[in-house]
């Protein structure tokens, strides 16, 4: 009789655990090492990424998020794209740029769906409002830690097709995450980064909120490229499955998250900050805080 009972019990448990890790949406602190000898030996610079907010408020003002980044002693920020929404309150956005202004210099790119709200050009005013390096194909070169950086950044590849106007085009809203999706003009690219050199001794970074557009990023010579949009797949089978579908993707795929090496480039994916989706939930699949230490060897 005990046995009849503890069975069920112990199988009931065990699918309660697995239900409450699955669907857990607390925040996940990633870290990736890059090792460089564009630095000296003991020099160091340490990034936070964050991407894919959609101006979600976590906890009541952003501080759950906010203490987290500031707890790991970022060098610098990079943001890559719709940390703004179309569709969700700018509330959201606004108590996260004020609660990170002070930590460290932040750098931002534009994702989709800051072109398919209203007005593209306002949005990048709100971030440069509160101290944001907005990257519109180009670069800025700063030191850090005494370390001369090359931070460059691309406009979504939705500003070719929507402009300013801000309007998101019924088709394109059919299309969107089937896989036909948008091209960037590679010539606008080679014009922003075609004088860049890999023979420098600079480390550039490159923020694109695409992922799948990395063998158009490879043409360029970056160190590391850092992306969001794929929202983790959305879906994951640990150990099995990195992601089951992703916008522009399509189904399984290849980048959905983590760390990609192409040769001496780096490519880190981040799954996203926000927890929202109006079809799908995040399964085996939590918010996360990406922290790339890069160092000199």
């Amino acid at each position: 009789m005990k046995k009849m009972i503890i069975i069920p019990l112990t199988i009931a448990i065990i699918v309660a655990a697995i239900a409450v890790v699955a669907f857990w949406s607390g925040f996940v602190v990633r870290r990736h090492n890059i090792t460089t000898d564009k630095l000296e030996p003991g020099q160091s610079v340490r990034a936070v990424l964050i991407s894919d907010l959609h101006s979600q408020v976590h906890g009541d003002d952003q501080s759950p998020l906010i203490r987290r980044i500031d707890a790991q002693n970022p060098d610098l920020i990079l943001l890559a794209g719709d940390m703004y929404d179309d569709v969700t309150p700018r509330l959201g956005i606004e108590l996260f740029l004020a609660g990170i202004r002070d930590i460290a210099p932040i750098f931002y790119v534009t994702g989709n769906h800051e072109y398919w709200s209203s007005d593209v050009s306002a949005v990048k005013e709100l971030f440069r409002s509160f101290g944001v390096v907005v990257l519109e194909d180009e670069y800025v070169e700063v030191v850090i830690n005494d370390i001369p950086l090359l931070i460059a950044g691309v406009c979504d590849p939705e500003c070719s097709m929507v402009g300013n106007r801000g309007s998101r085009p019924l088709l394109q809203r059919a299309l969107h995450g089937l896989g036909s999706g948008e091209s960037h003009d590679l010539t606008i690219m080679q014009q922003a980064f075609g004088e860049l050199s890999r023979d420098d001794g600079q480390f550039k970074i490159l923020i694109a909120h695409r992922p799948e557009r990395i063998d158009e990023y490879k043409h360029f010579p970056f160190d590391l490229v850092v992306s969001g949009h794929a929202h983790g797949g959305q879906v994951r089978i640990p150990f099995l499955v990195n992601g089951i579908f992703a916008p522009n993707q399509g189904f399984f795929p290849p980048y959905a998250g983590g760390r990609y090496d192409h040769g001496s480039l780096t490519h880190i994916v981040s799954r996203g900050a926000t927890t929202n989706h109006p079809r799908l939930p995040r399964i085996f699949n939590p918010p996360e805080i990406v922290v790339i230490d890069i160092i000199g060897n």
